[in-house]
């Protein structure tokens, strides 16, 4: 079955001046050196959208565990009786279209008529991102390009008519920004995946998912759904084998971890994934931490105000998480019609209008590695690069004090034009924050100390 579906060629390349081919084992995947453009990316743009963006709604309870409150899981919990929020969902979605309206009966609703793919590339790369992820399909199997694998199921067929992931791919390819598509491997209610997972898997999914990465050229893969089977069933170390060893962008393709529930820890050539930070998280390798602006991954209209995290915290967030040598990939969810709404284009625009100020201390940099470990309530962190140690602090202060084995060749503020004093004494550096006024403060929340050693 493995060789009919990847071939018996073998594909040779080179490391380092050697000759290897990555295996379908993971010993051998795991020798694949990780694509260097995305640790110095630091921050990615995802995006939850789908049919499920007309309905867009969930509870705000997470009285069922984690995750509760996804509104990109709208299908599944309609149907779940055992969960909690089930008659709540049955409520709203009866209420308001009424109990013979059926799921795929939201595909004609999905017309994304306002749609512009070269508007959402600037929303993009003004928020500052380097990495945009788009959910090609979520997992309730609906595609946002013609898949062969999905007819009548995908934008092209139904919907707003259009290749919704061919225009934003384009768009985005213009710009700086490195494309990538998220991929649910399971579909709930496939007939063929739950009567027959493994004709699903050779006859569906691989094919898909194939036809996805020759089509679209992604620059990350990141892959979902895989906690209902191991990754011997969803064949993945094949797949990975022919995504390193073949596909036409096995030089720059990063993929995660989520390669089925018996691949964390086994499979280390990857993306550590973490939602809003439930996952155990080995820092000395590549992770990603992610998260929706508000509680939901797809749009959800039943947040408020209070759901939402502000730019204040989110900024927070990208520091910490790049502090710690992380990347930090902040969802938004654009509405059924086509557009991003505009609470998170404010919050884009926020954190990009301040990485236009300190993105020195983000981009390529690594987590100090002589940093004062952090607690919960902690207000400074550090990053580094070449000989500069970047002291980032979400609070303001008149004197800042950090240990550094070496007196500084110079400290500045990123974007504020004056001088900055500080002194060094006894393995110490104190810093006095510049008197900044209204007009020469550099931003709004966190600043950033460039010390420059010698």
């Amino acid at each position: 079955m493995r060789n009919l579906l990847f071939g018996i060629s073998i594909f040779w390349i080179t490391v380092n001046g050697v000759a290897q081919n990555y295996r379908p084992e993971w010993s051998s995947l795991n020798q694949r050196a990780m694509p260097e453009w995305y640790g110095n990316a630091k921050f990615g743009i995802f995006m939850h959208w789908g049919i499920y963006a007309v309905p867009a709604w969930a509870t705000n309870s997470n009285a069922d565990g984690f995750g509760s409150n996804y509104a990109e899981w709208y299908w599944q919990r309609l149907n779940d009786t055992a969960l909690k929020i089930h008659k709540e969902f049955v409520a709203f979605h009866e209420k308001t279209y009424g109990k013979d309206f059926k799921y795929a009966d939201f595909a004609p609703m999905f017309k994304c008529e306002l749609f512009d793919a070269e508007q959402w590339a600037r929303i993009l790369q003004n928020s500052g991102a380097k990495y945009v992820v788009l959910t090609s399909k979520h997992h309730d199997g609906f595609c946002l390009w013609p898949s062969a694998q999905a007819p009548g199921w995908n934008a092209v067929e139904t919907g707003p008519k259009r290749n919704l992931l061919q225009e934003l791919s384009a768009a985005v390819k213009k710009t700086d920004l490195h494309m990538g598509y998220y991929y649910s491997l399971y579909e709930w209610y496939n007939p063929q995946y739950r009567k027959e997972t493994t004709k699903y898997v050779a006859e569906h999914m691989l094919p898909q998912m194939k036809e996805l990465v020759t089509a679209y050229e992604p620059d990350i893969l990141w892959t979902d759904g895989e906690w209902e089977q191991s990754s011997a069933t969803w064949n993945s170390r094949e797949f990975l084998s022919w995504l390193f060893n073949e596909s036409s962008v096995k030089k720059q393709i990063v993929v995660n971890d989520r390669w089925g529930n018996d691949a964390r820890g086994k499979f280390t050539a990857c993306i550590q994934t973490s939602e809003y930070g439930s996952g155990n998280i080995t820092e000395k390798r590549v992770w990603e931490e992610t998260r929706g602006i508000g509680a939901s991954f797809g749009y959800n209209r039943n947040e408020s105000l209070a759901e939402y995290a502000s730019s204040a915290d989110l900024i927070k967030q990208l520091i910490e998480v790049v502090a710690k040598g992380g990347n930090l990939l902040l969802n938004i969810g654009p509405n059924a019609d086509g557009t991003i709404p505009v609470i998170m284009q404010q919050r884009l625009k926020d954190i990009g209008d301040w990485l236009k100020v300190n993105g020195d201390a983000i981009y390529n940099t690594i987590a100090w590695s002589k940093a004062p470990p952090n607690s919960k309530n902690s207000t400074l962190f550090y990053t580094a690069k070449e000989k500069n140690i970047y002291a980032i602090t979400t609070e303001w202060k008149e004197k800042l004090e950090m240990p550094i084995s070496v007196k500084p060749a110079n400290v500045e503020m990123l974007g504020y034009t004056g001088k900055v004093k500080f002194h060094y004494k006894n393995n110490k550096l104190v810093i006095d924050a510049p008197a900044v006024t209204p007009a020469n403060n550099p931003c709004n929340t966190a600043w950033v100390y460039k010390i420059s050693l010698p």
